[in-house]
Formats: structure tokens, sequence, C-alpha cells
């Protein structure tokens, strides 16, 4: 099926993982999702949005205001200052007392500017504060992937590490891999997801690393292939998704985080270098300043003979 240039303009674009795509049919806005896109734009986004609104509020008012023929008493005829300035002091409910509305149709403008500024007020104040109280979680993956040997099987090796100073209860960890097209007998074109099997799901604590192992053994998705699969060009929409999720233990809520591995970022014959040692005064370090780092594999075998 075509599609025309005027859907081609509209579609909408969505990221699964590394790959774009465009939707269609589907509207990119939609003014019941209104909060949703609050609370997902960034910071920077939400101030221009309150600022903005705030600006366009008082200067509305403040044309009202200068149409009332001397209706804001100590100011001066005319002056879009003056009006804005009364504007500001209404709408926060400040009331200085050097300006006051001096008829009914001033009278009835601050009543409605007030009352749209108590709106304001505690929408802007709700949002914020589901902002800032919104959890987050703050988990390191390694930028790299490794297969290696793991008790004679290879093996998909990934780490992970809690940058926070505290504990992630019950974390439980999932990876998906997004194969390539394939065609059914009956023709149908489709991507698949398969889950990846691990040596170890979930740990009942998250305090420092982990390393999340998947054994390529026949059960595996990725039974039989070899480097140069890894590196195929046409493979190269293949991606392993990955999900953690938890119970921060500071704030008693659960987070979730993601990553996505593309095959490029997998490295064969390669094992991670240990993070751990332990110092001159006899206690356990962690340095996370090799955290991503790996070795060849033959760097350790040479290590055992």
């Amino acid at each position: 099926m075509k599609i025309s240039r005027k859907k081609i303009k509209k579609a909408v674009v969505r990221k699964i993982g590394s790959i774009d795509f465009k939707i269609i049919g589907i509207p990119n806005f939609h003014w019941s999702d209104f909060y949703h896109w609050l609370m997902k734009i960034s910071w920077l986004q939400l101030w221009v949005i309150i600022i903005s609104f705030y600006v366009l509020i008082n200067t509305l008012f403040t044309f009202l205001y200068l149409g009332s023929n001397g209706g804001i008493a100590n100011a001066k005829p005319g002056s879009f200052i003056d009006a804005f300035s009364f504007s500001v002091q209404t709408m926060a409910t400040i009331g200085y007392g050097a300006m006051y509305p001096t008829n009914v149709y001033t009278h009835i403008l601050v009543a409605i500017e007030v009352f749209i500024g108590l709106i304001g007020v505690a929408m802007i104040t709700g949002l914020m504060f589901a902002r800032f109280s919104l959890p987050t979680a703050r988990v390191l993956f390694s930028k790299v992937a490794v297969i290696c040997p793991y008790n004679g099987v290879p093996t998909l090796i990934f780490r992970i590490a809690n940058q926070r100073h505290n504990w992630i209860v019950e974390a439980q960890i999932r990876v998906t891999v997004l194969l390539s097209q394939e065609v059914t007998s009956e023709g149908h074109s489709m991507r698949r997801f398969c889950d990846l099997k691990l040596v170890r799901s979930e740990t009942p604590m998250l305090t420092l690393t982990w390393s999340v192992m998947h054994q390529i053994d026949e059960n595996s998705p990725l039974y039989g292939w070899s480097e140069d699969d890894f590196q195929n060009v046409n493979n190269q929409g293949i991606q392993f998704f990955v999900t953690l999720t938890g119970l921060d233990e500071t704030v008693s809520q659960t987070i979730h985080t993601r990553h996505v591995y593309r095959l490029n970022d997998i490295i064969w014959d390669h094992y991670f270098v240990d993070v751990m040692s332990t110092g001159i005064d006899g206690q356990n370090y962690f340095n996370y300043s090799h955290f991503h780092d790996v070795v060849p594999l033959s760097t350790r075998q040479d290590h055992h003979t």
C-alpha cells in the first residue's frame, strides 16, 4: 500500500531502541493527554510554558484594565506598566493597596483574574510536586556486552550497578531480543520478540553491581550464531531490550529503567575487568572507573597458564 505525501508529513516519529518508526493514523497530541505531556517534557520546556502563560494572561488583563477608563486608582491614565503591575498584584493576591479598583467593570475583572490565579497556582503546585516526587532509578549499564564462556557454555554478559547509596529491593531484570523480520508459511512478514532466559533474573537487593548472564544453549534464540552473524549488515536491526524494576528502599516506591544493546555493542571473546579489589588496608573496594572496560579472553587464558 502506497502512502501519500500528505500522510507522510503528518506521520508521528517514535523511537524503538535505535530505530525510528513513523506512525500514521495516530495523532501526535491529544488534549486528554495534556497532563501526561506536561509530565513528559523537559524542565526547560515546562518553565518556558509556565512563564509564557503567566506573561500572556497578565498582558491580556492589562489591555482589559486599560479599557476601564480610570478604573484603577493611583494609576497613570493609559499607562501599560501601571496596568500590568496591577494585574500581577491581582493575580498573586499581593494587595499592596496603592492601586485598587474603582468601578464595577474593574471589580469584575479583578474577581475573574483572582480566580484564574488561584486555579493556576494550584495546578502548577500540583504539577511541580508530581514531577519532583516521581520515582526514578539511577542505574548504570555497561556500555558494551560480551560473549565469553561460562561453565563451558558461550554466554552473553553485561553488568549493571546502582549509582545511589541505597538498596533496590526485589530487583528483577528482563532481557528481550527483537529479531529481524521473518515470513510465516502464510506469507505474513513480522518481527519477533523473544525473551532470553537468564542465569539469574532477580536479586533480593541491588546495592553494588550485578552481572547479567544469558547462556547461549539449544534453547536460546541466539544458538548457532557466530561472530560474523553479529556483524552482518542484514542483522543490524536486531536489538536487545533490557528492563529493570525494583523497590527503592528510601521512598518505598517502585522504580524502573531500561537500556538497549545493539549487535555492534556486543564484543566476542572478551570478558569484563573486575571492579572489585582489596586494598592494602584489607578493605574491599569497587573501582567503577573500570566498569565498562573489557579485555580479550586470551588475556585470562594467558594469566591462568
